[in-house]
């Protein structure tokens, strides 16, 4: 059936897979030649926090208008313009001489990769029906773990074999290659001729899909009529709670095992990589398990949320992992990649729900509102963990500011998924 119907909708996939690859290594490897910075830069972990902060406010800020220029570009430009900036910013860290230039340079790279996701749910939204949505979410998002692999396996040895600057520029120029790929290969269904029409029929087949096609794809949905939904409202309520938890294991997991096994530069690497991999078979898993749901004629709110109800459950062993950890650090790296694995199926479903709920030319708005509330959650997060680490004392062996860290982490995606559900019992799609 599927070999009769065609496969390029999952070359596109691949396109947004190495996108979002690029992505999470280029804002990646800060964390990895932190302790260069801080020895240079005699940072403490406030003003690493601090830093960290700067790319999140201005990545949540960008987001709120992003996903609406996206709309209003489409997918082609909108993403290669993005990744183009962004590249450009990884690279100009190695400029940098003060503490100040890197708030600087941090805040241009959350700008500019603030594209990527609104660009990618929008391009998946384009090129699949919505029974495939969250598997081809599941693995575009699993190349956020991929970038998350490859930065602890390149990155120190970079650093080490050259210096900081030249693990910037390496890792910088990467996703310009990208960009021969995608104007090459990419074009929105209906402009693109080696697409099958009956890859392109199925590609519409959905019920709601007469509705989207007659809509005017330049027609503009003002933010306060958007957030008029309380679909919006469980969207962006569900990345704030959830999406500064990835962003505290992005950030501070090198950190983490510094502070609490002495570990530093490449030995950090085969941690690390093995957090990454475990938590890319959660991402694909994610996107799997309600598309099988939906197979077997679940309605597909029930199948999204029932999967995302799964994953929020699989988050609360994190809360162990430190105490664990005191036994082994190899049980701590363990537990920490399954509540990894969690966040990546949770953020597969969570993305999904925006195209499940609203017409196509609104997603990338809905997106971008959605990833601005999510990065204000980080930003949260982020400055929390500064203060506790740099002002509580431990308890023994214990780093208790990483104690009460993984607290949170662990309670955040069951309290989102209740706040989601009180706000939309049914997923009811939006007529706008």
């Amino acid at each position: 059936m599927q070999q009769a119907i065609g496969k390029y909708r999952w070359t596109i996939c691949a396109l947004v897979f190495f996108a979002t690859t690029i992505n999470y290594l280029d804002r990646q490897v800060i964390s990895l030649v932190k302790e260069d910075l801080d020895r240079e830069f005699g940072w403490t972990k406030t003003d690493y926090a601090n830093i960290t902060v700067a790319f999140q406010l201005a990545y949540a800020l960008a987001m709120f208008g992003v996903g609406r220029l996206i709309d209003k570009l489409g997918t082609k430009i909108g993403y290669a313009l993005s990744l183009i900036m962004w590249s450009i910013a990884a690279i100009g860290h190695a400029l940098i001489k003060t503490t100040t230039g890197f708030f600087v340079a941090r805040a241009a790279l959350g700008v500019t990769e603030s594209g990527n996701f609104p660009a990618a749910i929008k391009t998946t939204a384009e090129w699949f029906p919505k029974k495939e949505r969250a598997l081809a979410t599941g693995i575009f998002n699993s190349g956020s773990n991929i970038g998350a692999i490859i930065a602890p396996l390149t990155v120190p040895f970079i650093a080490d074999a050259t210096n900081w600057r030249m693990a910037f520029v390496i890792t910088g120029a990467i996703g310009l290659i990208w960009l021969i790929f995608w104007f090459w290969l990419y074009e929105v269904p209906k402009k693109q001729k080696r697409l099958s029409k009956a890859e392109y029929d199925y590609i519409h087949s959905d019920v709601d899909e007469a509705k989207d096609q007659q809509a005017d794809q330049g027609k503009k949905v003002s933010w306060g009529k958007l957030l008029a939904f309380n679909q919006t409202w469980a969207f962006a309520l569900g990345k704030f709670l959830t999406d500064g938890i990835w962003w505290f294991y992005l950030f501070w997991l090198p950190d983490f095992l510094k502070e609490q096994y002495g570990l530093s530069k490449t030995q950090i690497a085969v941690p690390v990589a093995l957090v990454y991999t475990i938590a890319a078979f959660g991402s694909i898993f994610g996107g799997w398990l309600p598309m099988n749901l939906i197979k077997r004629q679940w309605p597909v709110f029930r199948a999204r949320k029932t999967s995302m109800l799964i994953y929020a459950a699989c988050a609360l062993p994190v809360v162990c992992a430190q105490l664990l950890g005191g036994y082994s650090m190899w049980y701590a790296i363990l537990i920490i990649g399954f509540a990894a694995a969690a966040h990546q199926a949770w953020s597969a479903n969570i993305f999904t729900t925006v195209s499940d709920m609203f017409p196509k030319f609104t997603v990338g708005s809905v997106t971008g509102i959605g990833g601005m509330a999510g990065g204000l959650g980080g930003i949260l997060v982020s400055k929390s963990a500064g203060y506790l680490f740099d002002h509580y004392k431990n308890l023994g062996h214990i780093q208790t500011g990483y104690l009460i860290m993984f607290i949170i982490c662990g309670l955040a995606y069951l309290t989102a998924w209740l706040v989601m559900h009180f706000l939309v019992p049914r997923m009811k799609r939006v007529e706008v």
